[in-house]
């Protein structure tokens, strides 16, 4: 089941998205970026324990691939501090995102290999993610959802911005 899986994103844990989506856009000609901040998180499950998770993104496009930069905006347990507590100043490479057909079989699977499910959240709108722990193999967490018509959508939005974009207003907020 996992052989299969195209990375569809590779995602970074910053201090700051906007200037981590600026320094990308001008180092690399990724972007444009679409910022959220503090995405509506309805519930989200750390090691078994409800907590809050609040957090802020910059999605954009680089070749093949989104990328997505991500703030906590609290100090909460969640997957982003299992790899880069919080206080410590240590930032860098969190997860890269696949789809799977099923988020329920694709954790038993994941576990199965040894990769923990370290946090299933669901956004206020219903898209479910996971967070599998392959810290321990890999060095960062493997992010699992299933490719609803929103989720696509909204990659086919960010991909097809970047076609053609002059490195212009490379930041754009969204829900403002």
């Amino acid at each position: 089941m996992t052989g299969d899986l195209p990375i569809r994103q590779v995602a970074y844990f910053v201090p700051d998205i906007a200037a981590a989506a600026r320094a990308h856009a001008a180092q690399f000609g990724s972007g444009p970026y679409f910022v959220m901040r503090h995405v509506p998180v309805s519930r989200s499950i750390h090691r078994g324990t409800d907590q809050r998770f609040d957090h802020s993104s910059a999605y954009g496009q680089w070749g093949d691939v989104m990328i997505e930069f991500v703030q906590q905006n609290g100090r909460e347990p969640s997957a982003m501090h299992d790899l880069y507590p919080a206080g410590s100043g240590r930032y860098g490479l969190h997860h890269i995102a696949v789809f799977v057909d099923s988020l329920d079989d694709a954790i038993a699977d994941f576990e199965s290999r040894g990769f923990a499910l370290a946090q299933l959240s669901e956004t206020s709108n219903g898209t479910r993610f996971a967070f599998a722990d392959a810290s321990q193999s890999l060095g960062h967490m493997i992010e699992l959802y299933e490719p609803s018509e929103a989720l696509t959508g909204f990659y086919a939005m960010v991909r097809d911005a970047a076609r053609g974009w002059d490195g212009g207003d490379p930041i754009r907020e969204l829900g403002e």
